[in-house]
């Protein structure tokens, strides 16, 4: 097995790969511009007894998705991870160019990586979307425009789930909802996860380890009948 992963370096994506190279995946793992934590997991998976690639490349631009399949050659999955979002407000507030960035990031880019995924996967090769539980919640105050975003991955992955079907290809996808990573702090509101999680039925956020153990599910055989639909890991919200 050979997967790769988009935005694979950091939080659910890192998590992810360690997650993947237990079941034995070599991994090639994309990333944007932070190269000290893209070698920092690279070694952790190769401790693991797994070959790993690491490739910086930009998703939003062609040049950046064909440097990640081509370096990662014949592949058996994708993780279609690679996402940002970048402050908490009201959609008015929200500069056009930005909404712009966001949707590029979130959903042309990934919607450009599951093409190229199409044509380089062989019969039983699996395409894991990342999406978010904001995608049905709408996120009203924080990032509807990213929320719009997630949605729209949600849509892709059905419609391409069937599209592919008889081609012996899944596409599925897991929406994680609070989870403990450095996004809340880049944003612009590191105490997110403390006065978010009463909200949550389970009382808490997920941590990045939990929503890979879906990804690793989805990936496997024992998930051989699963395709065009979205996983929610949300803790009940």
């Amino acid at each position: 097995m050979r997967t790769l992963i988009t935005g694979g370096t950091r939080g659910i994506g890192a998590a992810t790969a360690h997650r993947l190279a237990a079941d034995g995946h070599d991994l090639v793992l994309g990333y944007l511009s932070d190269e000290a934590a893209a070698a920092a997991t690279r070694d952790k998976v190769r401790a693991l007894g797994v070959s790993c690639e690491i490739v910086a490349a930009d998703i939003t631009t062609d040049a950046g998705i064909a440097a990640l399949f081509e370096a990662a050659g014949p592949i058996t999955g994708v993780v279609n991870n690679a996402g940002a979002t970048y402050r908490y407000a009201p959609l008015v507030d929200t500069p056009a160019d930005e909404i712009r960035r966001t949707y590029d990031v979130n959903l042309v880019g990934p919607t450009l990586v599951a093409r190229a995924a199409v044509s380089a996967l062989a019969e039983g090769g699996v395409i894991v979307n990342i999406s978010s539980g904001a995608a049905t919640l709408g996120s009203p105050g924080e990032y509807v425009h990213y929320a719009a975003a997630k949605a729209g991955i949600d849509a892709l992955t059905k419609g391409l789930g069937l599209e592919v079907a008889s081609r012996g290809i899944r596409v599925v996808a897991v929406a994680p909802g609070l989870t403990e990573t450095d996004l809340h702090a880049a944003t612009g509101d590191p105490g997110r996860i403390e006065r978010m999680a009463p909200q949550i039925p389970l009382g808490r956020s997920s941590s990045p380890d939990e929503v890979a153990e879906a990804v690793a599910w989805l990936m496997s055989d024992k998930a051989s009948y699963v395709t065009a639909t979205t996983l929610r890991v949300t803790g009940g919200r």
